[in-house]
């Protein structure tokens, strides 16, 4: 696929346009100039240039990583901690196809910074994804971290339980029965514990 035919793309540079339009009144012409190249070296000149806007930063790593380019990969990281939820989709996006080795380990990091846990749902969602050898113990250390009822991230513990039941790792067991008393959690961690059971194949993360 064109990365100019990825919805993810598209669905970005919209955004984005609505983002611009909204700050300044027009789009100035280099926003479709820099949509349109398909030069890495002219992307890469964006992530390194000092002194870009943030839209030009983004769409520069976006289409380096769809690319494959490895130089995208610190860029995507800082963009998958936003606080912007829709600039971490789009990175999480980004970083999936980049197939970066590191990607992983990153995202592990993100997820369990504690600090971060605010910006950590799609970090979270990013490790189900990928299925590496890093994501159950950054899962599990995550969930149990959002145990305590009264815990104001409850949804990226739910996160954390859809991933473990896709992952369907045994390890995830201990974490996900003491999930179930969880007015938020429990349903979602008796599923999870069903599939683990099982052995079925398990349905991907709510979006």
């Amino acid at each position: 696929m064109e990365i100019a035919e990825d919805p993810e793309f598209c669905s970005m540079i919209d955004r984005l346009r609505d983002e611009i339009g909204n700050g300044i009144g027009e789009v100035p012409a280099a926003f479709g100039e820099l949509a349109g190249t398909t030069d890495p070296e002219e992307l890469h000149q964006v992530l390194t240039a000092p002194g870009q806007p943030l839209w030009a930063r983004e769409i520069a790593a976006f289409k380096l990583g769809l690319a494959g380019d490895p130089r995208a990969f610190e860029a995507l990281v800082l963009l998958l901690n936003h606080r912007d939820p829709e600039r971490c989709v789009t990175a999480a996006h980004a970083l999936t196809r980049l197939g970066d080795p590191r990607t992983a380990r990153a995202a592990a990091a993100l997820a369990t910074n504690e600090l971060r846990i605010a910006y950590a749902l799609l970090p979270v969602r990013l490790l189900a994804e990928l299925r590496a050898p890093e994501s159950v113990a950054a899962l599990i250390t995550v969930l149990e971290r959002r145990l305590p009822a009264d815990d104001p991230h409850w949804r990226v513990g739910l996160a954390c339980v859809e991933g473990l039941g896709t992952l369907g790792d045994t390890r995830a067991r201990p974490a996900l029965e003491a999930a179930l008393p969880h007015p938020r959690l429990g349903p979602a961690a008796a599923a999870a514990l069903g599939r683990l059971a099982s052995g079925a194949p398990a349905a991907r993360p709510s979006g």
